[in-house]
């Protein structure tokens, strides 16, 4: 039974193509501004979106939190627009919006019906180079982003464990701050910290434009040059150099007791490098290496650490590859009840240990293969994900050749591509472990 389903899976990869290239073009206007056009006629919808090669990580010092902050700024008014009215807008012809922030870009987009393109480039070119602030704006919007991170970070023991973690694992990058910001730098945020990080950053040459649904190029690019392209690029633009880690010498542990812990775990992460434009093929035995030690219910710790022995009621890895800098690889455990954290850790250490001595199962990687193709299938029923692929590597040094080349380069890892890759990830000089956990409570 195990050789005949092997050989079905086998059968249903090799059905699946290795990758089906999307329908991209790509122009910059005179003024540096990149444009993406990602073609798909079945249905009349356009996804637009302006990608800034600018996130949390590139802060200056003691402004935590600004990127984030300003891209809240950016809803308020312009020269053109009153305070909220650039939603409005959009909500009135029938469409949504919003925007985010990470530690490598901030994205504003809006999906619309396809008629509808010309008008959203009116508005977001508009507050490209057009904000205006006032100091009601400021102090309200402070107010909101602090609530935020009440909500988001201050009320979850979780969220503030892997702030923590982060924290630990870099000691010098700013992949270490949260992109939310740390708290006290969050109340000293001002219009002058707001608008300076706006008048560096948002500009036509260090921004990306993505239109992504039913458009033709040529309508696009005409599109794009009345709105985008009469806007001066910033010719004092900083080259995106960041302090970089020192040589890791030490394993960094930490734990956080919170009264409001219900289920205690134990995470770890180890620092990973990213995906590199050009040279992609360990961040893809890396990728595979999470699904296979933690990608669902038939990856290895679940295996071993929920099915077998019942010592985990959940376990994961994951790896955040497309990032500009080194990033991280982790993996997490929660125990079963009546399991400590050490005897956790104890048993997901002893998986890792397995897995080094035994190496790749050949049938569970041919399955993990077939999944990924068919996943790259299936995000193309939705342009909205097409356009986010596309923005976050962009930004963060990947081309669209990367892109594209993914599923082939995913394709052609072998069994040797991953351990050689696991083989130097799992240097536990390069670790941070970290315990969540109640008070314990005594009688």
């Amino acid at each position: 039974m195990r050789k005949f389903i092997a050989c079905l899976i086998l059968g249903l990869a090799a059905a699946l193509p290795a990758s089906a290239k999307d329908q991209v073009t790509t122009f910059t206007l005179d003024n540096g501004m990149d444009v993406v056009v990602i073609e798909d006629h079945r249905a009349p919808v356009v996804v637009h979106m302006v990608w800034y090669r600018a996130g949390a990580a590139d802060e200056p010092p003691g402004a935590s939190g600004v990127a984030h902050y300003l891209e809240h700024l950016l809803f308020k008014g312009t020269e053109n627009m009153e305070s909220g009215e650039f939603s409005e807008v959009v909500a009135r012809n029938g469409g949504s919006d919003n925007a985010f922030t990470s530690y490598d870009y901030t994205a504003y987009f809006q999906r619309v019906a396809s008629d509808r393109l010309g008008l959203m480039m009116k508005m977001e070119s508009d507050r490209m180079v057009n904000l205006r602030l006032t100091e009601q704006d400021i102090a309200a919007e402070r107010d909101v982003i602090l609530e935020e991170r009440n909500q988001r970070v201050e009320n979850s023991p979780g969220s503030l464990l892997r702030e923590q973690k982060n924290a630990a694992q870099y000691l010098n990058h700013p992949y270490g701050t949260p992109i939310i910001g740390w708290r006290n730098e969050m109340r000293a945020l001002d219009m002058e910290k707001a608008l300076d990080f706006y008048k560096t950053f948002y500009a036509p040459n260090n921004a990306i434009l993505i239109v992504a649904g039913d458009v033709m190029p040529d309508e696009v690019r005409a599109l794009a040059e009345e709105h985008y392209g009469k806007l001066p690029a910033n010719p004092d633009l900083p080259e995106r150099a960041r302090p970089q880690e020192p040589r890791q010498m030490a394993e960094r542990r930490i734990a956080l007791e919170d009264a409001r812990v219900a289920q205690p775990y134990v995470t770890r992460s180890y620092l990973a490098p990213e995906r590199d434009s050009g040279d992609q093929e360990k961040a893809a035995a890396l990728d595979l290496l999470a699904e296979i030690l933690g990608g669902g219910t038939t990856s290895l710790m679940a295996e071993k650490l929920q099915f077998e022995t019942q010592r985990a009621v959940s376990t994961s890895a994951f790896y955040g590859g497309t990032s500009l800098d080194d990033t991280t690889f982790g993996l997490a455990v929660v125990p079963a009840p009546g399991v400590t954290l050490q005897q956790a850790e104890d048993a997901m250490d002893e998986v890792i240990a397995t897995f080094m001595e035994e190496g790749v199962d050949s049938e569970q990687l041919a399955r993990i293969k077939m999944q990924v193709r068919a996943s790259e299938i299936y995000a193309r029923d939705d342009v909205g994900r097409l356009a986010n692929r596309y923005g976050r590597a962009l930004t963060q040094g990947l081309t669209v050749e990367d892109v594209q080349a993914w599923p082939e380069v995913l394709d052609a890892v072998t069994e040797e591509d991953i351990m050689s890759a696991a083989q130097e990830l799992f240097e536990r000089n390069n670790s941070v472990t970290a315990w969540l956990t109640a008070p314990e409570v005594t009688q």
